[in-house]
C-alpha cells in the first residue's frame, strides 16, 4: 500500500475566481495583474479560469487519477474556492479534518455537501472528523496542506511558520493525527515571509523539491534536509526565482492502474533545468497544464487545487471509472 501518495483527489470548479483582497496582504504570490496573458484574449476572467480547471482535471484523468469535481457555489461569492486543499484533508485511516482560515472569505469554502460528494460519489468511507476551526476565534491559523507538506509515509509535517500557519494548532494537528513536525521560518527574494509551506517545498514516495535558499536560519535548513535524507528521500534543489514561478507547488499521485504521475503547472515544469526535469521524469510522468490566470489572481498553482483523498474506500464504492468535470469534451461523465 502507498501510504504517501493517492490515485484520488478533490477539485472544485471555481463560480467566481477573483483576486482575494482578504488575502493579498500574506501572499506575495498573487497579483491582479493580468496583462500579457494570451488566455484572455476573450476578455473573460471566469472562462479562462474554468478552461484552465478543465484543463488540468482532464490532463489527470487521462493518466488514470480518479478526480471528483465539486462546483463552486455561486453566492456567497468565494474567490478562492478552488483551492480546496486548504480547508480540509483526507486520511488513509478514515479522518477527516476540517482547518482554520485566516481570511472570513475562505471560511465560507468550509462545506459539509462538498465532503459527502466525495464520499458517496466517490466511493469513500470517513470514520472520524477532526474539527481545529475553532482556534479561528483566538486568530489561530492552519491552512491544511498549504501549510502542512505531509510525508504521510513518515508521520512527519513540515511547516513554514507564517500567519496562515500557527505553532498551537500545529501542535494539535501533531497530537492528533500522530504527526512529527519540523518547523522553520522561509522569506522569499524580497525578505517576504513565505505564506505557505508548498510553495518552496513537495515531498514525494522517494524524492522531495525543496527551496533551501528561502529557509532564513542555517540551523533550520539542516534540520529540513536531515529529515528528509533521514527518510530517504532524492532532493531536488530549487532556486527563489524557481519557487517564484511555482516549481515547488506540485504533487505526486499513484493511479490506480500503477506508475506515478507528478502533477505541475506549465509556468513550473518551464524553469526547471534539464537534469532536475530528468530527475523528476525518473520519479513519475509529468502532468503539466497552463493556468496562468489562476496562479497569477489565486497566487497558488496546481497542488493548491488538488486536495488529495487518502480515505478507505467503503463497501459500496462505484467501480470503475475517473470522476470528471461536467462539460468535458474529452472524457465522459460519471454522475
Amino acid at each position: 500500500m502507498d501510504l504517501q501518495s493517492t490515485g484520488a483527489v478533490l477539485m472544485v470548479r471555481p463560480a467566481h475566481l477573483a483576486f482575494n483582497h482578504e488575502t493579498a496582504a500574506s501572499n506575495a504570490f498573487q497579483s491582479s495583474d493580468l496583462s500579457g496573458l494570451a488566455s484572455l484574449t476573450d476578455g473573460s476572467v471566469q472562462a479562462a479560469a474554468t478552461r484552465e480547471f478543465d484543463g488540468l482535471a482532464n490532463r489527470l484523468v487521462r493518466l488514470g487519477v480518479r478526480v471528483v469535481v465539486a462546483e463552486d457555489t455561486p453566492e456567497p461569492a468565494k474567490p478562492d474556492a478552488i483551492f480546496p486543499n486548504n480547508w480540509v484533508s483526507f486520511h488513509d485511516d478514515g479522518t477527516v479534518v476540517l482547518y482554520p482560515m485566516q481570511a472570513p472569505n475562505r471560511r465560507l469554502e468550509r462545506r459539509a455537501d462538498v465532503i459527502q460528494q466525495v464520499l458517496t460519489q466517490g466511493g469513500f468511507l470517513a470514520t472520524r472528523t477532526v474539527d481545529l476551526t475553532h482556534h479561528e476565534a483566538q486568530r489561530r491559523f492552519l491552512e491544511g496542506t498549504g501549510s502542512l507538506v505531509l510525508d504521510r509515509s513518515h508521520r512527519v509535517a513540515y511547516a513554514a511558520l507564517s500567519p496562515r500557519t500557527h505553532g498551537d494548532v500545529l501542535d494539535e494537528f501533531a497530537r492528533v493525527l500522530g504527526y512529527e513536525v519540523v518547523t522553520f521560518n522561509a522569506a522569499d527574494a524580497r525578505g517576504t515571509p513565505i505564506y505557505h509551506t508548498n510553495v518552496l517545498m513537495a515531498v514525494g514516495s522517494a524524492f522531495a523539491v525543496v527551496c533551501s535558499e528561502a529557509i532564513g536560519d542555517g540551523h533550520e535548513r539542516e534540520a529540513v534536509q536531515g529529515s528528509l535524507r533521514a527518510s530517504g528521500h532524492r532532493v531536488v534543489e530549487i532556486t527563489l526565482e524557481q519557487m517564484q514561478l511555482f516549481a515547488g507547488n506540485l504533487l505526486e499521485l499513484a493511479p490506480a492502474a500503477g506508475g506515478r504521475v507528478i502533477a505541475l503547472s506549465s509556468a513550473a515544469w518551464s524553469v526547471f533545468t534539464a537534469p532536475q526535469r530528468r530527475i523528476l521524469e525518473s520519479y513519475g510522468e509529468p502532468c503539466v497544464a497552463p493556468i496562468p490566470v489562476i496562479e497569477r489572481l489565486g497566487g497558488g498553482s496546481v497542488r493548491c487545487m488538488l486536495a488529495e483523498i487518502h480515505l478507505p474506500g467503503s463497501s459500496i464504492a462505484p467501480a470503475g471509472s475517473p470522476t470528471v468535470p461536467a462539460g468535458s469534451p474529452t472524457v465522459p461523465v460519471i454522475s
